[in-house]
Formats: C-alpha cells, structure tokens, sequence
C-alpha cells in the first residue's frame, strides 16, 4: 500500500533534490541528442493533472491523474502502458516475419526460437539526478526539468509550457486583406509566441518547403508547399496567392521558453479581393499610431449578421447588393481591414453579433494591438476596444435602458415624470437597448482616466421621444460614472443614436435641455405624448460635425452617428474624411462589394485640454 505523506513532507522532498544539484545537471543525464518531451499541465484550481508523452513504439499517451495521488501509482501505470505497447510493437514485427528486436531496453528473452518476452520497464521519476520518492504527491513530484525515465528513454518534463488552446484560420480569404488567425493560449501569450506561413506550390511545381522538419509536412501528399517571408502573426495575401490555399506554423511561448508547435492549413484558396474600396483613401490619413498626446476614436454600426442575412434585407433593405457581399464570411474581411488601418485608440462598435466579437474582433484587432470588452443587447451588442499600449480597462458601468430606469434611484425623478403617461412609459420599458460605459486609464500618466460610453438608440423612425428618454438616462448614468465614481474625467459619447441633427434628441444632447413643448414629444401620435423638460450637466460637441449622412441605403440617408465629447476636457485635432458622394454610390448605396455595412465609420484624433 502507498504510503500518503503530508503536503510539508512532500515539499521536503522536492525541496532537498532542490537544493543538492545544479539545473544544468538533470539534462547531463542524456546521451548525444535533446530528450523526448513530457508535458504535464497542473492547474491549482483543477483536481487533476494532465500527464503527455511518446512511447518508444511510437503511441501517444495523455494521461489523467489526481494531483493528490501519490507518484508512485502514476509510475506503475506508466510502466503497464509501456509493458502494452512493447507487446504490441513485438506482436506487429512477428506478424511482418521481421527479425527479433534487438534493442536496449528491460527486455528478457527465453530460449529457442520463442519470441522475445517483456519484462515490465523501469520507470522512474529525477529531479536534478535524485529519484523522487514514490509517495511524493503528484501536484509536487512533476516539476518543470525533471526527468523521467522509460527503460532506456529518457523525457524531460515541462510543467505548464505556453500552449495553444484554439488555432482556427478564417474561413474566407481574400488577396490585399489581413488574415488574422483566431488564437487561445494557456501559459503564454502571442507577442512572445513565433509564426511562420507557407502558401501552397502552384500547381505543378514541386518546390520542397524551406526550413521545415518533414514531420511537419502537410497530411496532404499531393500538396506542397512554400514558406513566405512573412514571420508575424498576420498575413496579407497577394494577388500572386489567388487560387492557392495558405499554412500557418505557429509555436506558443512565453517570453522564456516555448511550447509544442501546431499547424494548420486554410480550408479555402485565396480569393481575389473586390478592388478599391471606400476605406482606402481614408487610411491614407491614419497610417500610423497617433501619439500619446492625441486619442484617434472611432465610432462604427458594422451591420450585425443576424440583420443582413434575412430575406427581408436581401429583397427589401438592400436589394443592390450582390447576395455574396452581405455574407459574413466575406463582409468580415473589408470590417477587419478597415477597422486595422485606421490605427485607432478607442473604437466604439454597434451591431456586433457574438460570434463576431469573439471570432472575427476579437482576434484582428488584437493582432494589431487593442483589446475589447462586449455587452449583449438580444441578438447582438456593443463592442469597445482600446490600445493597451496607451490605456488600461479600469472599469465597466454597463446598463439596460429600461432596467436602470426602473430601479436605480438616479433616474427616479424621471420615472416619476414617465409615469403619468402610461402608453409611453410601457413602450421606453419595451425596449432592449443598452449603455456600455468603460473607464480607461492612461498607461503613461495614471492621473489621466476617460469614461468612453457607446450605445445604439431604438431605430423606430417615430420613436424620437423614446429616444429622448434613453439619452437622459444614459447622460445621467454617465454624470454619476463620470462625476462622482471618478470625478472631473472627461467623456467620449459614441454610438448610432438613429437621429439626425434636426431631432429633439440631437437638440437635447448639444443645447443641454430641451422643452416640454418640443414635436419629440408626440413622434408617435398624441396617444403616446409625453411632454416632459430636460436638462443635462454637460457641455458636448460633436467632434465630426453633422455630415451630409453616415448612413446610406436605397430609401434613405442621413447623420445618424455621432462621437459626442466633453469641450471641458477635450478638443478636435483632426477629422478623418468620409467617403466622397462618388465611392459611396459606385454600386448605388451600401452596403455594396467594396463597404461592409449601411453605415459609415466616423474616425476623428481628439486631444486633452
């Protein structure tokens, strides 16, 4: 029977062979050559370890083991598996009429003509030369650089080496545009992590891959292929890769070592791109990161999937747009381009499906640097992302409309004044839509903080004193976020507030109030009017002005979106220009081939007063 020694005298164990030999003596112990790899993945927060290794026979093994199991269970069972596979390989080579296995190892054999019969392996577990006791608990026998030892093999064991946990490729490529592979690790991280990418040999030729080992050929014997220059971890496909597929050979690492490598082939070839599209000119203006001192914002309704692909949109909404341009797959590709080259601090998204924020977002824009936080409306949500070279997430201060509205106290004089109107106030506590507020803080100076707000108002066109209601609840909710959890930080407001400068909404952000006579109050008939005066605490401006229109369909256009930002604490350095008239009716409206969505992003460089 184990014995089963405390966790103190377990440690002491570790501690002692610790303390006795140097860590370059554990690898003195092999012969010519680098040992085989043992991985052993050990989590605190998990019962069990994870124990990973090649046999002499050539099996794999992947073991699960409690971490409070003694080591020598774990050893014995290893020696049961290595008993099996040499009885296998013995049985394969008898089977083959090849001659007897004359190899090293713990292996006896009888007289005669008889076969050669195992004898179960010496398996033992060293750290630093000195064999760990067997009744050393697993979570502390398997150190990083111990070896362990197979009859005659030997493993060097790495604890928790940086690993993959997700590589997918996307499933659309096309020529000029960024391929941004999806990517989880565990025990590492993507900047200290290697990339490598091949593309396929054009049919007939029989280039041999540069550089790599043959076990990491492709599974596919009629495909070869070429290594690219390309050593990051996005790659933009030329037209010279039309028609052929691309490879990824990635190796996980954590700044100190790295982990086993993986690779992937693309299940589709590279497609041709749609030529010049309405994003073009505009990078021509944000080709590089800005400095510290300035904030580039974007501000961008992307058109959620779960909107574009109905039949009502297809026959309906946008009926110029050729059916393939509204596919995911593809409009992804032109989002995921435009929104890299802008090179931006801050962008506020609406319209994002959840798939696309962890899938597609996710994956590009960190590649290029920033990283975001998402909050669900129904079926889709909002998205920020932030350079986390120049801002750190210090907070969230989401809310549903509707939710706040009715329970929190700061909107309680509001409330009061919806409740005298029973049909409107059973609309405003109808709708879904929400605030995603973000505290940043300065990565440079932590005295400089921005409370960042993005929100997408109901749509309806005759639900203006709706959104009117909304605005108040969110400008109070920002007041309290801005002025009282963290007082005196100034405010960027992005988002599609589906109202044009004319509204009562538009008049209510940029005038500080609006009054109870104003027509907002009866968008819906007089069934519904709610005639109410409002104020706010701000003084806002929008940084982008009131362009001619930042949505465009077939049966309308107009200025819709807006970044709105506190004079107080911020200024206007730049605004990107939009689109002309003439890129954004090419293919009559959007979305089209060359723009991803029925909206326009709105880029502007903002800078502290």
């Amino acid at each position: 029977m184990w014995r089963l020694p405390g966790a103190r005298a377990a440690l002491r164990v570790i501690r002692t062979a610790l303390e006795k030999l140097s860590p370059a003596e554990a690898q003195s112990q092999t012969a010519a050559g680098a040992m085989e790899r043992a991985v052993v993945r050990c989590v605190p927060s998990e019962p069990k370890l994870s124990l990973s290794f090649a046999l002499a026979d050539g099996s794999h093994k992947n073991m699960q083991r409690d971490q409070s199991e003694p080591l020598g269970r774990v050893l014995s069972r290893i020696a049961t598996n290595a008993l099996k596979g040499h009885a296998k390989a013995a049985a394969a080579k008898k089977s083959r009429k090849s001659r007897p296995n004359a190899s090293g190892g713990a292996a006896c054999s009888g007289p005669g003509p008889e076969p050669a019969v195992a004898c179960e392996p010496v398996v033992k577990l060293y750290y630093r030369e000195e064999a760990v006791a067997e009744d050393v608990l697993n979570v502390d026998a398997w150190q990083d650089g111990a070896v362990l030892q197979i009859g005659d093999v030997k493993y060097k064991v790495e604890r928790n080496p940086p690993a993959f946990t997700e590589l997918q490729l996307p499933r659309y490529i096309m020529a000029g545009f960024p391929v941004c592979p999806k990517l989880s690790l565990e025990f590492g991280d993507p900047a200290s992590s290697l990339f490598r990418w091949f593309k396929e040999a054009k049919p007939g030729a029989a280039e041999p891959e540069v550089g790599v080992p043959s076990s990491l050929s492709s599974s596919s014997p009629s495909s070869s292929w070429t290594e690219t220059e390309v050593e990051e971890r996005v790659y933009t496909p030329s037209n010279a890769d039309i028609g052929l597929r691309l490879k990824l050979h990635c190796t996980p690492g954590d700044g100190q070592r790295f982990g086993p490598s993986r690779e992937l082939e693309s299940v589709c070839v590279v497609e041709a791109g749609p030529g010049t599209c309405t994003f073009d000119h505009r990078h021509l203006y944000t080709k590089k990161v800005t400095e510290d001192a300035l904030i580039r914002t974007v501000s961008y309704n992307i058109l959620a999937d779960t909107y574009a692909q109905t039949e009502f949109s297809r026959t309906v909404l946008y009926p110029y747009c050729a059916p393939y341009a509204l596919e995911l797959d593809y409009r992804q590709n032109l989002i995921q381009k435009e929104l890299t080259g802008y090179n931006a601090d801050v962008i506020c998204l609406q319209e994002v499906d959840r798939a696309v924020f962890s899938d597609s977002l996710v994956p590009a824009l960190e590649a290029f640097g920033l990283e975001g936080v998402f909050r669900i409306k129904q079926h889709e949500g909002l998205a920020t992302f932030y350079r986390k070279s120049k801002f750190s997430l210090l907070s969230q201060h989401d809310i549903s409309f509707y939710e706040a509205l009715e329970s929190d106290p700061l909107h309680k004089e509001l409330l009061e004044k919806l409740v005298l109107y029973p049909s409107a106030q059973e609309k405003v506590l109808q709708r879904s839509s929400v605030l995603q507020v973000s505290v940043l803080q300065s990565t440079k100076d932590s005295s400089k903080r921005i409370c960042v707000a993005n929100t997408h108002l109901y749509w309806h066109p005759k639900g203006g004193y709706i959104r009117l209601i909304q605005m108040a609840v969110a400008l109070a909710h920002i007041r309290h976020v801005s002025c009282d959890l963290y007082p005196g930080i100034p405010v960027i407001f992005c988002g599609d507030f589906n109202s044009t400068p004319s509204t009562g909404m538009y008049h209510f952000v940029i005038n500080g109030s609006i009054p109870e006579d104003h027509e907002d109050w009866a968008s819906n008939g007089e069934e519904e009017r709610c005639n109410m005066s409002l104020t706010h605490f701000f003084k806002l401006k929008s940084a982008c002005g009131e362009p001619a229109y930042t949505n465009y369909v077939g049966g309308f256009h107009g200025c819709l979106d807006y970044i709105f930002i506190d004079l107080n604490a911020l200024e206007v350095e730049q605004v990107i220009p939009l689109p002309s008239h003439e890129e954004v009716t090419t293919h009559q409206a959007l979305p089209s081939v060359s723009h991803p969505s029925d909206h326009i992003a709105l880029v502007c460089d903002l800078k502290w007063k």
